[in-house]
Parts: structure tokens; C-alpha cells; sequence
């Protein structure tokens, strides 16, 4: 009962946190009101220490959709970490998680946004391992040393901000913007952002980070860890000037579309929604590129709710699976599994931009601002490219496992009685359903004047039912060895392995010193070094011991010869 009450209290009490966040979230928009808090820790003379906590619509908001969301993952987690005899400590490293987000959000302080930021970092690390074996201790570490660099950006941008005499940002973004010299805090950030959000070419911890427990899969992707690079973006926009805001655009789209075709080669069905959401950050930081911050944290919080929902699903398919991740061993369940399938299906074409539901009010927006903006044609491509990508990916999944053809794993007596998990899952429904429609009331309460021709109006919708037709024809490659993509495999392995980014940040960093090193071992350590030092000298002085030891231990006959040896050699001496 202890196991189910911690779970139930975390539940009850981050659902309660969040109506209340969401509740000021809308009177401070309503009032348009900002509050900065400061609170005095410590005053020791003429210093003194001073946490400051910044609340206005946005970071209240974006908190109530981070408590909703862990409050439903911990509440799912009750059933699906069930017979888990850790559950206690697994339940005490989400809400550390879930805290350390907190404090990056509320914090307008780069030493406080350094302290949630390192939290997040330390805390995934020990999510990513939960589950111990040699996979899970790899990724974790690909994931923890990845973001060392972020963290390391923002220590520079931290003793760079020293010049203000403070470091509550939020009060110099102005005159940032203007100085040329403190555009590099703008770019330190930027690469710290980058870290965080698996921006290319940090993209490759994202689906190792898999490895983790599906409730965290389901936080960690949605609305925390990958989110916070975004975030953090979204508040320093200010300074984001053309040079830093073209580069940022161009690794956005160039993730997007990376992420978009790599997903179609994927066959483990969390790594294709973890690709998912790599695709939507990029799009994300794209249009925080273009000066849309607004925009961008519309589809931060839309994307939060379908995303979460997806990696429930995923985890309710893979529990009743008996631990399967191979879509190819997938197919028909939706006869098995009609609830979670109905769920998929949603948060799937929320996901592509369905009109209604919550993808389509910020993506459609977000593709109809890129065909005003000034961008151009290469970004322009990319951007509808990656939209109809996934499509693709979508459809693809949804007629390996959904429908198609039945399959290995099909055949177990799989069903919907997770009802726990369900429950959990039917709320974070509604939210798909509604959250899209209700947050572009709130933050948008004037309608964006679109102005675009009739060919461009209907890109969206062109390159979305060309995805999802391609995502049909290649659901129907078939299974085992005669697969069509084997041969292409070359290409195939090139563009479902990320554009070889895990080799390069794992195997190409660490090849060379790794060698050198070990070269180095066995021709000094082992080599010279050993002969003419330590090693060399003791095997001399051993030898030359040994024969002192053997004339000592042997018989009297030795000395008197010794002796005798020595008289003669005395006299010849006295003689001469």
C-alpha cells in the first residue's frame, strides 16, 4: 500500500499545483501582469544573496503543462512500474526531475537557471539507467556528457554577464541587443540551447536516451529535459541578432528534416517517436529563428500534450507485448487493444497537423508564417519536406502496428485492462483534443492577418497527404530478409542512422586519443620506460640479489675458498 500511496500523493498534489498555476497563468494574461519575487537568503555586510523568482503568463503556464503532464506520467507509472521493487526511489527521481524544470522556469537568474538546468542533466542520467545493463549505462552517459557542454556554455555565459554586476538577465536583454560585445552571451546560450534540444550535431543522445522507463520517455520528451534548450531560448529572443537567428534557422531545418527522414527508417517504436520529437524541436528553434517566440511556445505546449500522450500509448503497447519495441513484430491491434489504439491514432494526427486537434492550430500557423517570411527557397523546402516526413513516419507507424497484416507478437492474448494506465490516458485525450483551440484563444486573442496565395495556402495539405500516401507504400515493404530497403542498405543505414551523428560524437571523438593513448601505454609504460626505469632496475638489482643469496646460503667450503682467494690476492699485492 506504501508503494500506491506515494504515487497517488505525487499525483494528487502535482495536479493540484498545476490547477492553480494554470488558474494565475490566465489572470496574469488576462492583466497582462508580471511578478519578479526576490527573496533574501543571506546578507553578510554590504552583500547579499538573493533568489529571485520570475511569474508571468508565460512561465505559469508552461509550469501547469509540466505539472499536468507529470502528475498523468506518475499516475500511469503506478501500474506500468508495477512489481518494480524500487518504484519508491523511481518515484522520488521524476519529482526531483519534475522540480529541477521548476526552477529553470521560474528562474530570470543565470546561476538559478544553471542549478535547475544541472538538476535536469544529473537526474536524466539516473532515469536513462534505471533499467541496468551495458545499453542503458551508454546512452546514459552519450546523454549526461552532451549536456556537460551545455552546461559548460552557460559557466562561460555566466562569468561573461560579471561585466553587469548582476546576473538577472531579464533586466539587460535590452541593452544586450544593442552592445556587440555581449552577443556572445546570445551565442553561448544559443549552443547551450542546442545541447539541451539535441539541436544537430548533439542530436544523438535523443534516441539513446530511450533506453529509460516509458513514463520518463513520456515526461523527458514532452515537456522537460528536451524542452528546456527551447525555453530558455524563448526568454533570451531579445538578443538574438540576424547572424545568430540565420544560423539557428538553418541547424533547426537541417535537424527537422534529418529527424523526419530518419524516423521512416526506424523500426524500434519508441526511437521513431523520440525522432518525432527531435523533428518538432527543430521546428520549434526554426521559428523562434524567424522572431516568432510566441508561436514557438504555442507549439511548445501543444506539442507537450500530444507527444506525452504518444509515449503512453507506446508504453501501453510495449507492456502488453511482453516487452517488444519492433514495430515489425507489431500489427492489427487495434481488434486487441481498441482504447490505446483509439489514443495513438489521435495523438498520431494530432501530430500531423489534423485540423482541430492541438497539432493543427500551432503548426498550420507556424507553416503559413514561413511562406510570408523572407526566407529562402532551400528553408522554404525543407520546412514542407519535413511536414510531409511526418506524415510519413506517422502513417507508417499506424499501419505497422495498428492495422496491417498479423504478426509475431500479435498472436499473444493481448487486451485493453490496464485501466490505471488508461485512465491516465483518456485524460491527457482531452487535452489533445482541446488544449489547441483553447491556448490559441489565450495567447493569440487578436487572429493572425494571413496573406497568402491559394497554391501556398494548400502546401500544407499537399505535402501532408503525399506523406502519409508514402507512408502507406512503405508499410507494405515486407518482413525478414526479403525487406526492399536491404538493397539500399548503404543508403538506408546512412539515413536511419542519424547521418552517422552517434558514430561521430562516440566512436570519432573517442577513436583517436583512445589509440594514441594506447599506443603511447605500450610503447613507453610498457615499452622504454619499463626497460631502462623502474621495471629494468629491479630485474638488475633481483639478478645481482639472487647471486649474493646464493654464495650466502651455500656451504663453508665457499668462504674458505673466498678466503683463500683473498689471502692469495693480498700477498700477490704485498709482493709486487
Amino acid at each position: 500500500m506504501m508503494f500506491i500511496s506515494i504515487c497517488i500523493i505525487s499525483f494528487v498534489c502535482l495536479f493540484l499545483l498545476s490547477l492553480t498555476s494554470f488558474m494565475f497563468g490566465l489572470k496574469f494574461l488576462i492583466m497582462d501582469y508580471t511578478m519578479i519575487i526576490e527573496w533574501e537568503i543571506l546578507s553578510l555586510q554590504s552583500n547579499s544573496i538573493v533568489m529571485s523568482i520570475l511569474l508571468d503568463w508565460m512561465s505559469l503556464l508552461f509550469m501547469s503543462f509540466v505539472l499536468f503532464i507529470s502528475s498523468m506520467v506518475i499516475f500511469y507509472s503506478n501500474e506500468y512500474m508495477h512489481g518494480d521493487l524500487n518504484i519508491n526511489r523511481f518515484i522520488m527521481l521524476v519529482l526531483m526531475f519534475v522540480f529541477s524544470m521548476m526552477l529553470l522556469i521560474i528562474s530570470p537568474n543565470l546561476i538559478s537557471i544553471l542549478l535547475g538546468w544541472d538538476g535536469l542533466g544529473l537526474v536524466s542520467y539516473c532515469l536513462v539507467i534505471y533499467y541496468q545493463n551495458v545499453k542503458s549505462y551508454n546512452a546514459g552517459m552519450v546523454t549526461a556528457l552532451m549536456n556537460r557542454i551545455g552546461d559548460v556554455m552557460l559557466l562561460i555565459a555566466i562569468t561573461w554577464m560579471l561585466n553587469y554586476g548582476s546576473w538577472n538577465y531579464v533586466y539587460y536583454l535590452d541593452f544586450m541587443k544593442e552592445d556587440e560585445y555581449m552577443q556572445y552571451i546570445g551565442l553561448l546560450v544559443m549552443l547551450a540551447a542546442m545541447t539541451k534540444s539535441a539541436q544537430i550535431p548533439f542530436s544523438s543522445w535523443l534516441p539513446a536516451a530511450m533506453a529509460a522507463p516509458t513514463p520518463v520517455s513520456a515526461l523527458v520528451h514532452s515537456s522537460t529535459l528536451v524542452t528546456a534548450g527551447v525555453y530558455l531560448l524563448i526568454r533570451f529572443n531579445l538578443i538574438l541578432n540576424e547572424n545568430l537567428s540565420l544560423y539557428l534557422l538553418f541547424i533547426g531545418v537541417l535537424t527537422m528534416f534529418m529527424a523526419g527522414l530518419g524516423a521512416n527508417f526506424e523500426f524500434d517504436l519508441k526511437k521513431i517517436i523520440a525522432l518525432s520529437t527531435l523533428s518538432q524541436l527543430g521546428l520549434m528553434m526554426s521559428i523562434l529563428a524567424l522572431g516568432e517566440s510566441k508561436l514557438a511556445f504555442f507549439h511548445l505546449l501543444t506539442h507537450a500534450m500530444f507527444k506525452a500522450l504518444l509515449f503512453m500509448c507506446a508504453g501501453c503497447v510495449i507492456h502488453n507485448l511482453k516487452d517488444t519495441q519492433d514495430i515489425r513484430y507489431m500489427g492489427n491491434l487495434m481488434i486487441h487493444m481498441p482504447l490505446t489504439c483509439a489514443c495513438m491514432n489521435i495523438s498520431n494526427l494530432a501530430l500531423c497537423g489534423m485540423p482541430f486537434l492541438a497539432g493543427f492550430y500551432s503548426k498550420d500557423l507556424i507553416l503559413e508564417i514561413v511562406s510570408m517570411s523572407n526566407i529562402n527557397m532551400l528553408m522554404y523546402m525543407l520546412f514542407f519536406l519535413s511536414t510531409g516526413l511526418t506524415v510519413c513516419y506517422s502513417f507508417r507507424l499506424c499501419y505497422y502496428s495498428i492495422t496491417g497484416d498479423f504478426n509475431f507478437y500479435s498472436f499473444h492474448s493481448l487486451n485493453d485492462e490496464g485501466w490505471i494506465m488508461l485512465k491516465g490516458m483518456m485524460v491527457m485525450l482531452m487535452m489533445v483534443v482541446f488544449s489547441g483551440s483553447m491556448l490559441s484563444w489565450l495567447i493569440f486573442p487578436t487572429p493572425v492577418m494571413i496573406c497568402l496565395s491559394m497554391s501556398m495556402k494548400l502546401m500544407a495539405l499537399i505535402v501532408s497527404f503525399i506523406g502519409g500516401w508514402l507512408g502507406y507504400e512503405i508499410s507494405k515493404f515486407s518482413l525478414g530478409w526479403m525487406s526492399q530497403s536491404l538493397n539500399f542498405y548503404k543508403y538506408s543505414y546512412f539515413f536511419g542512422f542519424m547521418w552517422f551523428l552517434p558514430n561521430i560524437s562516440t566512436f570519432f571523438v573517442n577513436y583517436f586519443p583512445l589509440m594514441m593513448s594506447y599506443n603511447l601505454y605500450k610503447n613507453f609504460d610498457q615499452g622504454w620506460n619499463e626497460y631502462f626505469g623502474g621495471q629494468g632496475i629491479y630485474m638488475n638489482l633481483k639478478k645481482n640479489s639472487m647471486i649474493f643469496q646464493f654464495i650466502q646460503n651455500n656451504n663453508l667450503k665457499i668462504y674458505f675458498l673466498l678466503l683463500v682467494l683473498w689471502l692469495m690476492i693480498m700477498l700477490m699485492l704485498v709482493l709486487i
